[in-house]
């Protein structure tokens, strides 16, 4: 029996979206929308704005989902959809170490992620491109825009989880995901 289980996954670049959003759907055997997948084309080029909307609106489509991103351009499509908001709020310390051994894995491994891409590790420790440099910059500004966001009307029928810690994530994995 479906429970429209339609999950939106937030937090900081780096927080852990993805991973905990690819637990979830094979838990629950529900679909995994990762939303850069869909926003970065091959070489790294964006998506345009309306093609990026389209896709996350047709990708949202079904009845079941878990998805990650924070892509403001789609919020109002993902959040109306959305049946429950995971929030990962983890400290700016946490980010960032998970930052790097995911940069350094991925580069070291030249693993391949969306659409041929790969991850240039000299870029994300020397360049203003980093990932790093973005988390510090957006990491406090995305807080109070999405707790902002949360008190709008139209979002009222989420369920909001939000994690502020491993440990706290743990144990919502183990206690609440069969409840989801």
């Amino acid at each position: 029996m479906s429970t429209n289980r339609r999950i939106a996954i937030i937090g900081t670049s780096g927080s852990g979206k993805s991973t905990l959003a690819q637990q979830i759907s094979r838990h629950l055997t529900i679909r995994h929308v990762e939303f850069d997948a869909y926003r970065h084309g091959p070489n790294w080029t964006q998506t345009p704005d309306l093609q990026f909307r389209c896709d996350i609106n047709e990708a949202l489509s079904e009845n079941e989902w878990v998805a990650d991103g924070n892509y403001n351009i789609v919020r109002d499509i993902v959040w109306g959809k959305a049946t429950q908001i995971i929030w990962l709020d983890y400290s700016i310390s946490l980010v960032l170490w998970r930052l790097f051994k995911r940069t350094l894995k991925r580069g070291l491994l030249r693993q391949k992620l969306w659409n041929g891409n790969r991850e240039n590790i000299l870029q994300h420790f020397f360049t203003r491109d980093s990932l790093f440099l973005w988390a510090l910059e957006t990491h406090w500004s995305m807080k109070v825009e999405i707790q902002e966001a949360l008190k709008q009307s139209e979002y009222s029928h989420i369920n909001v989880t939000r994690l502020v810690d491993r440990q706290s994530t743990e144990y919502w994995m183990s206690i609440n995901l069969h409840q989801v």
